[in-house]
Formats: C-alpha cells, structure tokens, sequence
C-alpha cells in the first residue's frame, strides 16, 4: 500500500476538500486530485461523494478513515517515543483532566514544571469527558476515578473529599451553621445534577438539599463554585485540596463531609519509556508529598 496516497487521503477526508488538502500538503489541487483517483482505482471503489460544496466520506472511504486515522496516531505514539530517547526533555504533553482539578490545583503549579523544563509544549485540556489515551486523545490523564481502559498506567496520587467551605466576610454577614439542619437557612452553592462530578460529591449535595434549603446557586464545574464563594454568596461544596492554595476558604461544618474520592494519574503502556511523561508524573507527586508533608506539619 502507498503510503503517500493513503496521506493525502486522510488529508482530504480530514477537511473536505481538495484544495484545503493540497494547501496544507503543499500540492495543487490536480495532484491531490489524482492520487485520490488512483487510490480509488486500487481499491475499485468510491471513496468521495463528489458535491459543490465539497466531498463526503463514503461508507468505504469512512472505513478507510478510521484505518488511516488509527494509523497516524501509532505514528504518533511512535514519534513521541522516538523524540523521548533523547536524554533532554521537549515537545509536546497533552494532559487532560477535570476543570476544577485543572484550574484549581495543577495550573498554578505548572510554572515549576516549565521552570525545570522549559522546552515543554503543554496542551492542557480540561473536560470532563473522559477522553481516550489508547487511541492518544491524550497522553497523561488526572482523573478522579480509576480509570477503566486497558493498556494503561495508572497511579494513585491521592484521596480527597468534598466538604463545606464559606468566606469570612459571608460568615460574618449570615452567622456560622452549627448543625447540617441550620444549612436550609444559607444559600448553597454546589454542582448542577446535571453536570459531570464525582459521585461521592454528588451524593453529598444531595443529602444537603434534602434540607429544604431555601436558596441555592449551581454552577457546572467547581472552579465557578470556588469563585462564588469567595465572593462571599453562600456556603459551597468544594474539593478539600484547595484549603492550602486558599486559605481565605474556611471550613464549615468539618463532620460534614464526602465518602474519599481518589485521584489517578494514568497514561498508555507504550508511553512507560516517555521521559516527558516520567517529568510530569515526577513533578505531580513531588508536589503532592510537599502538599500532605505541609498538611501534617499544619495538624501536628
């Protein structure tokens, strides 16, 4: 099979049109034009529906689409392995997790990995979709469950919990709760039901609201909880691992609290040689065992 002809393929399948394809190749349109004819030749098929507007997959250019797609991204597990033989650590981390996780906690840390590594390319993708590292949608995960898929690393990097937490100023205004029961009279701020969290989380907002709160505020993802709640509007359901980046975050009702969720980190089996995934994993649990040293030298 002609490699160069399955390229330009995937090329044009990608964007739908020969002459964006041959743009981004660097061919004119009637050379891109002509390998995807002789492609369709050797396989006696059709793999474009041809329209004014641009081509479409067939059912059989779509099969060969996943073939070729599949293909790059080996490719490009290989390169990353290839590039990572180097003893130098450069190019491009693709790292995924959750919102809060990533805006809250491994954000403000990353100028210590840069700092170190400085010709780090991170592409930092925060979803909460679990998106899928065999197939290199990302390289390195932080998520907070296990994760499920085969051919992966995984490493437990900690246990949280959810909890209560207010402002100063808030507490001041509206009084301290000393019972779960005194919460229908603040306004809480939590995760929508409808938005993707942890369960534990999800069973704690659950037992509060059936408090007959009077007042609430739901917001998708806990970094726009955190913000609320530091502007002093109610009394939030916040992950506990942000007590020592805000201190202004004061704890109420402490027995009121979430079943343990723990934190993975994970990437593909492929990658186990990668020394920018070994800098990443190093530098998430270095900080990790300072954070838990600080927190016992706090308790003792």
């Amino acid at each position: 099979m002609d490699w160069d002809k399955l390229r330009i393929f995937h090329a044009v399948a990608d964007v739908g049109s020969l002459t964006h394809a041959g743009e981004t190749l660097h061919l004119s349109q009637s050379a891109v034009s002509r390998q995807i004819r002789a492609l369709e030749e050797s396989f006696n098929t059709i793999l474009f529906h041809r329209h004014a507007r641009g081509l479409i997959l067939t059912e059989q250019g779509e099969l060969l689409f996943d073939a070729t797609t599949s293909m790059l991204k080996r490719l490009d597990a290989a390169s990353a392995r290839i590039r990572d033989s180097e003893d130098e650590v450069f190019g491009e981390l693709r790292i995924t997790t959750t919102i809060g996780f990533g805006t809250l906690w491994l954000a403000p840390r990353l100028p210590q990995l840069y700092k170190k590594y400085p010709g780090l390319k991170i592409d930092l993708m925060l979803e909460e979709r679990v998106l899928d590292l065999p197939m290199r949608e990302a390289d390195v995960a932080i998520r907070m469950k296990e994760p499920s898929q085969a051919d992966l690393i995984r490493k437990r990097l900690m246990n949280i919990r959810m909890s209560l937490y207010a402002s100063a100023e808030y507490l001041e205004e509206h009084g301290t709760p000393q019972t779960i029961d005194d919460i229908s009279e603040h306004r809480l701020i939590c995760q929508n039901a409808r938005s993707a969290q942890v369960a534990a989380g999800a069973t704690l907002v659950q037992r509060l609201l059936a408090k007959n709160v009077n007042s609430t505020l739901t917001v998708n993802n806990y970094y726009g909880v955190m913000q609320t709640v530091r502007n002093h509007l109610g009394i939030g359901v916040l992950p506990n691992y942000l007590t020592e980046d805000f201190p202004e975050l004061l704890q109420v009702l402490p027995e009121v609290e979430s079943n343990e969720v723990p934190v993975y980190l994970a990437y593909p089996e492929e990658l186990r040689h990668s020394k920018r995934i070994t800098a990443f994993r190093d530098f998430v649990t270095e900080n990790i065992i300072e954070h838990r040293k600080r927190q016992r030298d706090a308790h003792s």
